[in-house]
């Protein structure tokens, strides 16, 4: 075949290489963007990469929660899942707490728990079923071991501070949700919950 004048194979090479290099490098560079992507697609079509999800996270479930999307409204999700290097981890762990013996105590039936992780620090979050008298047992337990209490339209809410520490306990009746914010505290997380679970019912 004859050649094309003016052609360099070599030049032609080293073009090529360095195109290949170029692409490469962008690649690598926008490596990291990508789970942040998949996050925001995930939660604009009602899912998450982090675990399935079902429906728009602002449409109310029948009943309380069955997985950790249905727990928040989009706002909060996006807030999450936008986090840099932020990790959702579902499971049916023990809930995470400054009150161990009132756990113990209550020993609360795991619906389930959705812990946070990111640089700011952790959020995990437990919903569980507990005895119906469960709120008056933590309001008077939990009042001598620094946690402040209130009645809220029937809801029992604990909260504690210590250092970045902060524990959120909510009751109504047989229904326990509570959420222990380490460093990381993200805008209107807890309040959002609460209505989540408890809009529903």
């Amino acid at each position: 075949m004859a050649r094309v004048g003016g052609r360099n194979s070599a030049l032609a090479w080293t073009v090529g290489l360095a195109c290949a290099l170029v692409v490469g490098g962008l690649v690598w560079i926008a490596a990291p963007l990508v789970p942040g992507l998949v996050g925001f697609v995930g939660g604009q079509l009602g899912g998450s990469a982090s675990g399935p999800v079902a429906g728009d996270g602002d449409v109310e479930a029948a009943g309380p929660p069955t997985e950790c999307r249905e727990l928040y409204d989009t706002s909060v999700w996006r807030s999450l899942v936008w986090s840099d290097e932020s990790i959702l981890t579902p499971s049916t762990d023990a809930p995470a707490t400054m009150a161990p013996a009132l756990v113990d105590a209550l020993a609360p039936a795991v619906r389930l728990t959705c812990g946070w992780t990111g640089p700011e620090g952790s959020v995990s979050t437990t919903l569980a079923d507990v005895p119906t008298d469960a709120g008056a047992i933590a309001r008077t337990a939990l009042s001598v071991q620094g946690y402040t209490c209130e009645e809220r339209d029937r809801r029992t809410r604990c909260v504690r501070e210590d250092g970045d520490d902060r524990e959120t306990i909510d009751i109504v009746g047989g229904l326990w949700v509570s959420t222990l914010e380490s460093g990381w505290r993200p805008s209107g997380y807890v309040d959002v919950v609460a209505d989540r679970v408890w809009g529903a019912r």
